[in-house]
């Protein structure tokens, strides 16, 4: 199910460490303040289908997972999230907040993993109809930096361990997510916009607010 978009769609990208879900609170937030309700939602996992394709795809045990097998479980994740959740929250006028979307596969999958580009982009065209976001804030640092990030969160209990299948992928690999971004970033910078994540947290959100607000004026 594809959306005929009457609502806003909006997500957030970045690599791991970025700060994106720190800043959902305040996103929310910042839309009710203008009297807009927003839904909130992720990839993988954002319905009940997808919160079991989500555990299998960042489950470290899974280290050796074929790289179009992760591909293919995205997109069964996506089309499950489109049809059951998104598109009938674009359709009744809401702003849509999700947390990584089809940039993320197109720069883990094909920049990072390898997988042809095209091929990832053709198959987006054909189940999802080429689908993308009204609007992209991407979470931009350093992958050296977001991984001590991450990993001190889930050191400390902030996030799981159950889902490190990505942290623990070696160096190269985020920095290829890394340059991945900003290449598809520098490709359609109407939609993108990119964000010093290296602020604090409240600057960050600050700069987000900033843009989103050009868009609800």
């Amino acid at each position: 199910m594809t959306p005929k978009k009457k609502g806003l769609f909006i997500t957030l990208e970045g690599i791991e460490g970025s700060g994106k879900t720190t800043q959902i609170p305040g996103l929310r937030a910042f839309f009710n303040e203008y009297g807009h309700s927003c839904l909130v939602t992720r990839e993988p996992g954002g319905t009940k289908i997808g919160a079991k394709i989500r555990r299998i795809l960042l489950d470290p045990a899974h280290k050796n997972m074929a790289s179009n097998c992760e591909l293919l479980l995205y997109f069964a994740d996506r089309a499950q999230h489109l049809q059951e959740v998104v598109a009938p929250a674009l359709q009744a006028g809401q702003i849509v907040i999700c947390d990584r979307f089809f940039d993320a596969t197109l720069v883990y999958q094909g920049y990072a993993r390898g997988l042809d580009r095209r091929m990832i982009l053709d198959l987006h065209r054909l189940v999802f109809d080429g689908l993308l976001p009204d609007i992209t804030l991407l979470l931009d640092l350093a992958p050296a930096q977001g991984l001590a990030r991450a990993w001190s969160q889930i050191n400390n209990g902030g996030r799981t361990e159950a889902e490190s299948r990505f942290e623990a992928e070696k160096l190269q690999f985020h920095e290829k997510v890394r340059a991945g971004y900003l290449d598809i970033a520098r490709r359609d910078p109407e939609r993108f916009h990119i964000i010093d994540a290296t602020q604090p947290a409240a600057d960050v959100g600050r700069q987000m607010y900033t843009i989103l607000k050009h868009h609800l004026d």
